[in-house]
């Protein structure tokens, strides 16, 4: 069989429609060949798609095109699809989706710019509403020395090529684009070639989803075809076979979110979420009627416990005095100061080591975003974050053939925490080291009476296990990163959260 999948006639849309094209091929063994159709979306360029009259900018030619029977099937970036979708044409499969972060795209001279305080302004090229929100009220935190700066947003219209071409003639400091649009280009060996040459002399941040989530769906792709074709369901079951269900099961939540705040392309709420084993991660952050909406949630089933009347939560005392809740008292952890970082990738486990990466020459990344807003603080670039979510994040973000355009090819990752951690993707270094403190002659007792214990490393819980061993069958919590998956190797029954905010609104429910 033969089939004509329509599609945009950008580079990036002609990129992912090949792609799927190739897999189709090898899947059905049929032939499948592409119909380039223009939208209006794509004619348009000089204006935000928010002040335009009407919907459906990137799809209506496209979806006239498949009901007047030119083609037999379009791919869509499933963004781009409204909910209200024409009768008669039905989505056949969605992709599984490799990345769904936004990045930040940026030259290393302006970087070296930053470094030396000689900005304080910092434009941002974009035209999403929910960017503009989330960028110039966040983002800086993120930079070097941002303290200093003024984060404002200019409009940024036009494909992923010419985009990119406006941030080389320096008409913006920065700009923000869809990671899974450029990673799609590094695939294809065409297109990459195209990208090396944009791509020369930047640089990059990865935003995280915590602080930054992205379009609902952002990353997949919706494969449309006619409802009753007739063929007896013969090519919606041969599309079934690009179905993914992690995916599936990922965008259906964002776009019943979506749904929710009103959609249309008007709205300022980014939203992601994001399967992590058995939990959903829900991140929505932006602005519905100049009301601020943030919500990090986690989906799944947990464990309860008899009370939670009072809770331990394992940050350092000194840095948290609230009365309701008993802090860390125990460990004390220091600096090396002399340590020799190693000249690789490194990756900050903990905010003990930020002084000891100053100008570092390779890719930063660090554990958290508090960690990488101290790396800012203290004037240093960084490239992106685990988001509290454990190493293995990090290695998907590192095993990007976009990050590897600008980078170059993966390095050695060598990971600064204390000597006896562990790490199945790097090296580890000793950047800190821990030691138990004299404590107040009733914190132990004040253990006793928790309930609930918030564990911010397994070697902390071990430390405290030691001292007392009768917490082992307390109710531990902690976030769904490295030390969930230890505490869970080790069979103990834990309370994974997406944050700590979302731990102490639990804990007053």
């Amino acid at each position: 069989m033969k089939y004509i999948i329509g599609t945009r006639g950008s580079l990036l849309a002609l990129t992912q429609c090949n792609q799927v094209k190739d897999q189709l091929e090898e899947l059905t063994g049929d032939e499948f060949e592409l119909k380039v159709i223009k939208t209006q979306g794509d004619q348009i360029v000089d204006k935000p798609l928010w002040q335009l009259e009407g919907k459906d900018f990137f799809t209506k030619e496209l979806d006239a095109a498949l009901l007047q029977g030119e083609i037999d099937l379009v791919v869509h970036s499933y963004k781009d699809l409204g909910s209200d979708r024409p009768e008669g044409i039905k989505l056949a499969a969605i992709s599984k989706r490799a990345y769904a972060y936004d990045i930040l795209l940026i030259k290393e001279e302006t970087v070296s710019k930053l470094m030396a305080k000689e900005l304080t302004e910092f434009v941002v090229g974009t035209s999403s509403p929910r960017r503009i929100v989330n960028i110039e009220s966040s983002l800086s935190e993120f930079l070097p020395y941002g303290d200093n700066l003024k984060v404002s947003t200019k409009m940024l219209r036009g494909n992923v090529n010419s985009r990119i071409q406006k941030l080389r003639e320096d008409n913006y400091d920065a700009i923000v684009l869809a990671m899974p649009g450029i990673e799609r280009l590094a695939i294809t060996e065409s297109s990459r070639k195209e990208l090396e040459v944009l791509l020369a002399g930047m640089t990059y941040a990865v935003l995280p989803h915590s602080q930054f989530p992205a379009a609902a769906s952002q990353g997949a792709l919706g494969i449309e075809c006619l409802e009753n074709r007739d063929d007896n369901g013969a090519l919606e079951e041969k599309l079934q076979k690009l179905q993914d269900k992690d995916t599936v099961s990922e965008v259906s939540r964002e776009r019943k979110a979506f749904a929710s705040y009103g959609g249309g392309c008007h709205l300022a709420v980014g939203i992601n979420v994001t399967k992590k084993g058995d939990y959903y991660i829900h991140t929505h952050k932006g602005k519905v009627d100049d009301k601020v909406i943030y919500e990090r949630h986690l989906e799944g089933s947990f464990p309860s416990p008899a009370s939670k009347a009072k809770a331990f939560i394992g940050l350092p005392h000194a840095d948290h005095r609230e009365q309701e809740y008993i802090y860390c008292e125990l460990i004390h952890k220091e600096a090396l100061k002399n340590a020799r970082v190693p000249n690789n990738d490194i990756l900050l486990s903990a905010r003990y080591g930020v002084s000891l990466l100053k100008n570092h020459g390779k890719s930063v990344y660090t554990a958290g975003t508090s960690t990488w807003k101290l790396l800012a603080q203290n004037g240093q670039w960084v490239h992106g974050s685990c988001d509290g979510l454990g190493e293995d994040v990090l290695d998907k973000i590192r095993d990007s053939k976009a990050i590897e355009v600008l980078n170059g090819p993966k390095e050695e990752l060598t990971i600064l925490t204390h000597k006896d951690s562990y790490s199945d993707y790097g090296q580890v270094f000793e950047s800190y080291e821990k030691s138990d403190k004299e404590v107040r002659e009733n914190f132990f007792d004040e253990l006793r009476q928790c309930d609930v214990f918030f564990w911010t490393s397994y070697s902390q819980y071990k430390t405290y296990i030691e001292h007392l061993p009768e917490l082992k069958d307390k109710f531990h919590a902690c976030g769904l990163g490295k030390t969930f998956e230890q505490l869970s190797k080790e069979d103990i029954t834990v309370r994974p959260f997406a944050s700590m905010e979302e731990f102490k609104i639990w804990l007053k429910k």
